[in-house]
């Protein structure tokens, strides 16, 4: 049985090494598991550790995605097979490892490359976002659809969405809206752009670099990557969010989801994306709103490692009485795409109980 995440070394000219980190699962388009997990965890703090290792380059395998987000079908099965004792054990193994990943990317001591070619979505991001140089292509396509799934967007991303321009994250969270490489380059999300066709040499012009240098060797990957980017040229598609920023931001203004609510479903959008987003936002779970609401206004006071604690309680509390197993059900398990959501609940004052850990000490508290 192979590996779902292949390692593997490329030598440099004065005998280091690159550690390259590959998704490979690409029948569910590289969607992250526990075992995936695990093994990127494993091989980061090894490498990490290991002074022969200069740099992590970290991919996915096949042609249509780096990552298309979190293996969740899972979430559904054990509810139906298990208590809710054993639900809230694998709940809080999976979120509790997966953010601590994410963490761990984002304080990473060497340098970093991520690649995320065709789609990255939810995980996938998370993955994304905390890497030295976080590098699209033409064919990149980026979302935070958990609005669809009754969950929210995690990963990090109340710390990201809550840093990009103007309203343009909180759009992006409430919505679902996908978005390219150009965009994320725009939103401050990515760094640099390539070809995807290039995508198989750059472990080769990664090593062919001068290791040996005493100065930072971010400098030298940086200008490689530059390089690339300059390459890349018109190649990459021109920005779907970018352009509809001042719009957005007029129609998020406020400090109310109740008063944005309205004022999305009151508006004239003749512009096809926005119509689109607003129709998967009104269609989303009213449970997972209210957390992006709270979450964004909250977050952009709080450090990464803050973030990341209360979303471990968000997460686990949204599949023991949430949404999100309902969402997994009508999205991935049924595909009847008619999730029961819970009715919106009036107040705001029932959120404090998503941010109660259940039982004992939140461990990443």
């Amino acid at each position: 049985m192979t590996e779902p995440v292949r390692l593997a070394t490329h030598p440099t000219a004065d005998g280091h090494l690159i550690g390259i980190l590959t998704l490979d699962s690409p029948a569910s388009l590289n969607a992250l598991s526990l075992p995936m997990i695990q093994r990127l965890q494993g091989a980061l703090t090894a490498w990490e550790q290991d002074p022969a290792v200069v740099c992590v380059l970290l991919q996915g395998a096949g042609e249509k995605a780096f990552c298309a987000g979190g293996d969740i079908r899972s979430f559904y099965y054990r509810q139906q097979e298990e208590s809710e004792q054993a639900l809230f054990a694998y709940a809080r193994d999976f979120f509790e490892q997966e953010y601590r990943l994410d963490h761990h990317i984002h304080s990473y001591s060497k340098p970093l490359v991520c690649v995320a070619d065709g789609i990255c979505m939810g995980g996938g991001i998370g993955l994304f976002a905390g890497a030295d140089f976080r590098v699209v292509t033409e064919k990149s396509l980026f979302a935070m659809p958990e609005v669809t799934i009754g969950l929210y967007p995690d990963v990090g991303a109340s710390w990201f969405l809550s840093r990009m321009p103007g309203r343009l994250g909180l759009w992006l969270g409430l919505t679902g809206a996908r978005f390219n490489g150009a965009d994320a380059l725009g939103l401050g999300l990515a760094d640099h752009a390539m070809a995807s066709r290039e995508r198989a040499e750059l472990p080769a012009r990664l090593a062919a670099l001068d290791w040996a240098d005493q100065g930072d060797p971010r400098e030298q990957i940086d200008r490689l990557l530059g390089g690339l980017h300059a390459e890349a040229g018109e190649q990459l598609p021109a920005p779907v969010i970018l352009p509809h920023q001042a719009r957005i931001h007029a129609l998020l203004a406020g400090r109310t989801l109740q008063g944005v609510l309205d004022r999305l479903d009151r508006a004239e959008l003749d512009e096809p994306d926005l119509a689109r987003a607003r129709d998967t936002c009104r269609t989303g779970s009213p449970i997972s709103r209210a957390i992006l609401w709270r979450q964004y206004w909250t977050a952009r006071r709080q450090s990464l490692a803050e973030v990341f604690a209360d979303e471990l309680a968000l997460s686990v509390n949204c599949v023991l009485k949430g949404d999100f197993v309902e969402g997994v059900r009508a999205l991935l398990i049924d595909k009847d795409k008619s999730p029961r959501w819970q009715p919106p609940r009036p107040g705001t004052e029932w959120l404090d109980d998503f941010y109660r850990w259940p039982e004992g000490t939140n461990p990443l508290a």
